[in-house]
């Protein structure tokens, strides 16, 4: 009897241990093939191609539904600011920049559960189409849980993250993804 129930709890453990890597392997580890970093904005260039491996894989079937390769569009996700600061969810940041080389993008915010954050006004992404620009063409996007007038997207009380889209990347982009110059991340206040 006694072998049969450090045989179960061995099983339960291993299954513990293997389940946990799985899961801390898809969703948090960041060293795999075709990672590139660009200041706060990070990729992988093997998203939605062949020569993805097992982990980005997984990762697109849990977060990134019908993801394309890097030639159709590239996506960038930012988790914390561009001075290296995870966001905080009690403070709001300002998105800064130009359009980048690409056909068409856009930003959207996430929340802890990889789904869109409700909020009152349903404004869940900026893009090229809908921003407000200032005369120099460069744009200001706010994320915070306070809604705002023009180029706002809101962030939850409980985490965020934020995606930014290139649609038909230019050669720039494709040609240097981890040092083609990309919006900033600045936080403004906190609660």
């Amino acid at each position: 009897m006694g072998f049969i129930v450090r045989l179960v709890i061995s099983a339960i453990i291993a299954a513990g241990l293997g389940l946990g890597s799985a899961y801390y392997a898809v969703t948090k580890y960041t060293g795999q093939s075709g990672e590139v970093q660009n200041g706060p904005w990070r990729t992988n260039l093997t998203t939605g191609g062949a020569d993805a491996d097992m982990y980005t894989r997984a990762r697109v079937a849990l977060f990134g539904l019908l993801a394309l390769n890097k030639t159709e569009t590239i996506y960038y996700t930012a988790s914390s600011d561009s001075a290296g600061e995870k966001f905080n969810p009690a403070c709001a940041y300002r998105i800064e920049g130009r359009d980048p080389d690409t056909r068409w993008w856009s930003f959207t915010a996430y929340g802890n559960d990889s789904y869109l954050i409700p909020n009152e006004g349903h404004r869940y992404a900026v893009s090229k189409n809908n921003v407000v620009r200032s005369t120099d063409g460069t744009f200001v996007i706010r994320l915070s849980t306070v809604p705002e007038a023009q180029n706002w997207i809101a962030t939850a009380r409980d985490g965020f993250d934020v995606t930014l889209r290139l649609y038909n990347p230019g050669p720039t982009v494709l040609a240097n993804p981890s040092t083609v110059e990309l919006p900033a991340i600045v936080k403004e206040a906190c609660e």
